[in-house]
């Protein structure tokens, strides 16, 4: 099988079918693969990368593919979903403190670690200035699937949680207009017109972004679909709306499709876990078929020339480049040094490396192989060091952070003809619900519980009746009261029923 720049036979039905069994068997493998690395501490990313190699032609699938255009256009589009899902996982009340230094990292820092990893690519490796510019503009970028599905599992403090998340999400977007100048035309003679330009576009992302998620938002929450399941769909089609509408006006599509969802993400819409849900699963699909993808496009036997270049230059960017950019760029912040120690070695790379080296491919760059087989390389080794130990290093660090009541899971539904919502709410077991009666919820006027389903049988409650964990309350809220109503209850979820006097309150910072 041949998978070219050139096709040598249309396609037919016949192969629809082969091509739909080949991909299912590589989702159901993917997905099993995901409980192996999960036990074993594995990064799955390496294990989707191996179901490539193993699938092209120096495997057992002898597929043949080179097409670095069609890969670079499909790991674009990963890449959107993925950045997707990322924002609207992340919690506004962790970010916004972080954003001074999530800013400073994904651009003063991601400006030292490109000076610091070119200087170490042409000195000690001896590549020719434009092909180290641009692998040290490729590696600068921290990998988003890569920091979410790892920080995600790790109980750090709310200020390396949201600066680092936000930093992945950022820099993407300087580190995208610096390759495409590194492979367009070389160094650039004018410095600070790239500076400039760099600006414009991130500028440009950053407005077309929030206004896209604050108006798909304002929509959602006020226009009643006909189907629950219509939300999830709405809500990609706004972020993905944002990446485009941000590329179209020549701003960071990135980092407008990021925001946007982060926007979305903290808007409190209806049918919620529906949605984060569904782009969790878009999210897998995007990153299976896209390490699957490079996986493909790599050719094992040519690395081997590139390996010692592939070790050097990530020891020079994981010891000196990132260490360095940290400290550099939060110097103002004063960030304990346990902190940026963790931010140092947490600066995970993963498939956005990989895509980003097929840019110099496509534009004809010299040596442009040379530079995919080298960051191919650097990603798969670092990331299986790095992403493993995390973990270890964060306790060793003492950074860990005590744990906390279980959250409430809350999901909207629109009463449209009542101007109002129905909030079904999951009591889990770790909540401080538990043992609270009906009434000493206090929910504000307009808002009250209708209904209690315990362990299956559902009766509507009395204001004496006793909250267990495991119950499902159905509340009714008007729309005015709806967000203070949800406010009491997470308040209620992780203080008890003193949660007004305790100063505990309902706001998103890790609800």
């Amino acid at each position: 099988m041949r998978l070219s720049q050139g096709r040598e036979r249309p396609l037919t039905v016949h192969h629809l079918n082969q091509l739909l069994l080949v991909c299912s068997i590589v989702l159901l493998v993917a997905v099993a693969a995901v409980r192996i690395s999960s036990r074993s501490g594995l990064p799955s990313l390496l294990v989707y990368l191996g179901i490539g190699i193993a699938m092209g032609q120096d495997g057992i699938g002898d597929i043949h593919f080179d097409n670095a255009e069609l890969t670079q256009v499909i790991g674009y589009a990963a890449l959107v979903v993925i950045l997707a899902e990322g924002g609207l996982g992340t919690k506004w009340a962790e970010v916004k403190p972080a954003l001074p230094a999530a800013s400073a990292l994904a651009v003063a820092g991601v400006a030292v670690s490109v000076g610091v990893t070119a200087s170490a690519a042409h000195f000690l490796v001896g590549l020719e200035w434009r092909q180290a510019l641009i692998i040290g503009a490729v590696v600068s970028s921290t990998d988003a699937a890569a920091v979410f599905s790892v920080l995600r599992k790790i109980p750090l403090p709310a200020r390396v949680t949201g600066t680092l998340e936000a930093e992945s999400g950022f820099n993407d977007a300087p580190v995208v207009i610096l390759v495409v100048s590194f492979s367009t035309a070389g160094p650039v003679e004018h410095w600070y017109v790239l500076i400039g330009e760099i600006a414009l576009e991130l500028a440009i992302g950053a407005a077309v972004g929030l206004a896209v998620g604050w108006l798909g938002a304002w929509g959602l929450r006020h226009v009643a679909l006909p189907a629950s399941g219509l939300y999830p769909i709405a809500v990609m089609a706004i972020a993905v709306a944002a990446y485009a509408a941000g590329a179209i006006a020549h701003g960071s599509g990135f980092l407008a499709v990021y925001l946007a969802s982060m926007v979305l993400g903290n808007a409190r819409l209806p049918h919620w876990p529906a949605t984060r849900g569904f782009a969790e699963g878009l999210g897998w699909i995007a990153q299976i078929g896209m390490f699957v993808l490079l996986g493909l496009l790599v050719t094992p036997h040519e690395l081997g020339d590139d390996i010692v270049p592939a070790l050097v230059i990530g020891l020079a960017l994981t010891m000196v480049a990132r260490p360095l950019s940290v400290v550099v760029s939060l110097l103002p912040f004063r960030v304990p040094w346990q902190e940026q120690t963790l931010m140092s070695w947490a600066g995970l790379r993963g498939a956005v490396p990989i895509i980003l080296a097929t840019i110099p491919m496509v534009q004809g760059v010299e040596s442009s192989e040379k530079i995919f087989n080298i960051v191919f390389v650097l990603v798969v080794v670092y990331t299986l060091v790095q992403g493993p130990t995390l973990p270890w290093l964060a306790r060793k660090l003492r950074l860990g952070k005590d744990a906390e009541a279980a959250d409430l899971g809350i999901e909207s539904a629109p009463l449209e003809r009542l101007r109002g919502h129905l909030l079904s709410v999951a009591i889990p077991a770790g909540s401080r619900m538990h043992g609270v009666e009906v009434a000493e919820l206090r929910l504000p006027a307009g808002a009250a519980v209708t209904l209690v389903v315990r362990e299956g049988t559902s009766f509507v409650p009395l204001p004496t009746t006793v909250l267990r964990r495991g119950d499902e309350l159905l509340v009714v809220a008007t729309d005015p009261v709806r967000d203070a109503a949800e406010r009491r209850l997470r308040a209620v979820g992780r203080g008890g029923k003193l949660a007004g006097w305790l100063g505990t309150d309902g706001t998103q910072n890790g609800t």
